[in-house]
């Protein structure tokens, strides 16, 4: 996906001029690094300090552990996956390569990789995430809690042939601060793993290659910070990976100058990405736990190291990790709202563990867990070792915890409608985005999100792609891909690019009554179709186990297509305007009537492609046909649409 003069005018339209300026410095910057590129000084004595205290590794559950070795296994086998492509080359991977496209990337000065563009490049995500190192964590860990030279062999290995290929400044693994910030946390936490290996040390501080690469990184992110519209959830990753390299492996003249750099960025940044709720401003769920992870391994990393950490650092992961517990279903699982790219800040741990509970499990060590908060049954490795890392959290009265699991997060725009039989119903109400180009968000004003038990019956179909693809990334985060109504074919936000809106439809909430056990009651509208208004009412009567929507549109004349997506796991049997709904959950049937408003004419949608309808991403890179139910019809003046869903079993 190649990006056209247009778009670089949209783009430049969303920065401001101090933005505008640094941009131009950083063009300054490459090119005259292309001619003179940085020397990484010489270092004496270098040490790693930065172990896991005595009895860490002893403390990882059993069956934690017998996970992370099963996946470290797989891994020694030359299997991995990745975005939903299976690779079986891993055993020594080729660091260029698209196994998607079956493209190489150019190995050319790091500025000139047109990274974008699929044709000259490949998928992107697919060569970057390997080189995110994260899987060598996983083989880091494995030889830390079994002892097995094996796995520690086979990190050194590919560490080394990492840094031969990718050399400073050559090649696609240079072009992105994300990638270089989250691949210096996974190099401190390898080489911490490795402690107890007899090569540890000769792999890192006495090897002048991976010193040099450490320098570079921590000089890359020095230089080319994300900036303005663009210092969403890259610029904590960048700030927390130099923060962890600075403290860990301060070997550097400039090391002192990173780390407090990166901790006044990181201060500054998880301020700025948070509401006072506790929920991450680019209201896509996903980057809340990646943002999450990266500001807790990047706190380890300061109290490990003994500097000190501004309190509103912890107060902002405080506060996030309890919004994470208010929101989630019964059974641990987030919204699924905006973008989600899979995206983890650090990992220890082997498939079957639960990103949420694992969260919420390391929150309870860190910060103390709440009488209202879920109860978390899995275990995990990564809590173990953050915690023996972290200071305990300060409880001296001055922070007010809430009292009560919150159901409505005002500035967030979020409301949480939770019913009998686990009935858990989100509803839309907040900010279209978080800066000017709102990178990562959706056209989902006003939409609902519904759970039954944790399966999903009105499902939010999720990302499944950013970059290669446009006509499917422009139809999942499309008004038309989400429980909502959209007028006359056209978006409620407009678009500018993949990663960028050009108008922003504003939402306000008007009714978000949670408090009583008998009826929750939830009112929004926006302003994204002016002069018409899409106002929408949600009743969830706890009694006949309903929940009611009544969508009012006020205005000219206009086209409705009023959508609703189901769950992969749910069947629809659609009559006229009436959808008898089945599932099964944990061996048992369950069952529900969505009766529609009869004043459409309804359709059901499964697995389309021209175009794109009818589809449910569960992951980045992964998509399966699930039933759409759209119903199209006009509106003028004043008209109300009613949809009833009511569970029955």
């Amino acid at each position: 996906m190649t990006m056209s003069t247009g778009w670089y005018l949209r783009r430049l339209s969303r920065m401001g001029p101090r933005e505008v300026g640094g941009r131009v410095g950083d063009t300054v910057r490459r090119r005259r690094w292309r001619s003179a590129q940085p020397v990484c000084p010489s270092v004496r004595g270098a040490r790693f300090t930065a172990v896991l205290p005595a009895g860490t590794v002893d403390a990882v559950p059993p069956d934690a552990a017998k996970r992370l070795v099963a996946e470290a296994d797989r891994l020694m086998d030359g299997h991995a996956e990745f975005f939903g492509v299976e690779r079986h080359d891993m055993a020594a991977p080729d660091w260029s390569f698209d196994p998607k496209t079956w493209r190489r990337a150019p190995l050319v000065y790091a500025f000139d990789v047109p990274y974008r563009d699929e044709e000259a490049v490949g998928d992107i995500k697919q060569i970057w995430e390997p080189s995110r190192h994260q899987y060598l964590t996983v083989l880091a860990a494995a030889y830390a809690v079994t002892g097995d030279e094996r796995y520690a062999e086979r990190v050194a290995t590919h560490l080394r042939s990492w840094w031969a290929v990718n050399t400073p400044l050559r090649g696609v693994q240079w072009t992105s601060g994300i990638e270089l910030g989250i691949r210096l946390l996974s190099w401190v936490w390898i080489r911490r793993l490795l402690d107890g290996w007899p090569g540890a040390a000769a792999l890192f501080e006495d090897n002048p290659e991976a010193r040099e690469q450490i320098w570079h990184h921590q000089r890359w992110l020095a230089a080319f910070p994300s900036r303005g519209s663009s210092a969403n959830n890259h610029v904590i990753a960048e700030a927390a990976g130099q923060l962890a390299a600075s403290c860990a492996f301060g070997w550097f003249p400039s090391s002192a100058r990173w780390r407090t750099d990166a901790l006044r960025s990181l201060e500054r940044n998880l301020r700025a990405n948070t509401f006072g709720s506790g929920l991450n401003r680019e209201l896509a769920t996903e980057y809340h736990g990646l943002v999450l992870e990266l500001g807790l391994a990047a706190l380890a990393e300061a109290d490990a190291a003994g500097v000190p950490v501004p309190a509103t650092v912890r107060l902002v992961l405080l506060r996030m990790t309890d919004a994470l517990a208010a929101v989630v279903d019964n059974r641990l699982r987030p919204p699924r709202q905006g973008d989600a790219d899979d995206g983890h800040g650090l990992v220890v741990d082997g498939a079957g563990t639960d990103r949420w509970g694992s969260l919420l499990a390391t929150g309870e060590a860190v910060f103390g867990r709440l009488g209202w908060w879920p109860e978390v049954t899995g275990t995990d490795v990564r809590t173990s070792l953050l915690a023996a890392l972290v200071r305990p959290y300060a409880k001296d009265g001055t922070v007010t915890r809430p009292a009560a699991r919150p159901a409505h997060f005002t500035d967030a725009g979020m409301t949480i409608l939770r019913g009998p039989e686990e009935i858990w119903a989100r509803c839309d109400g907040g900010p279209h985005g978080f800066l000017s180009i709102a990178a990562h968000a959706h056209a989902d004003a006003l939409s609902v999100e519904v759970r039954h038990d944790g399966v999903d019956v009105l499902a939010d179909p999720g990302t499944y792609c950013y970059h290669g693809q446009p006509e499917w990334r422009r139809y999942f985060r499309s008004t038309l891909g989400h429980n909502t109504l959209e007028l006359d074919g056209t978006d409620q936000s407009g678009s500018g690019g993949p990663f960028l809106w050009t108008r922003h439809a504003r939402s306000r909430v008007l009714v978000a009554d949670t408090s009583g056990e008998a009826v929750a009651r939830w009112c929004a509208e926006h302003d994204g179709y002016e002069p018409s208004v899409h106002r929408r009412r949600v009743e969830l009567t706890a009694a006949s186990r309903e929940l009611k929507v009544v969508d009012e549109v006020r205005g000219p004349r206009r086209a409705v297509r009023l959508a609703f997506h189901l769950g992969p796991a749910v069947t629809a049997d659609l009559e006229g305007n009436r959808a008898r709904l089945t599932w099964t959950r944990d061996g048992e049937d369950r069952s529900a009537v969505l009766d529609l408003p009869g004043e459409l004419d309804w359709r059901a949608h499964r697995g389309e492609s021209e175009p794109p309808l009818g589809w449910y991403s569960a992951g980045f890179g992964r998509k399966e046909p699930a039933t759409t139910l759209v119903g199209t019809g006009f509106a003028e003046g004043t008209r109300e649409f009613t949809t009833v869903l009511g569970f029955r079993g």
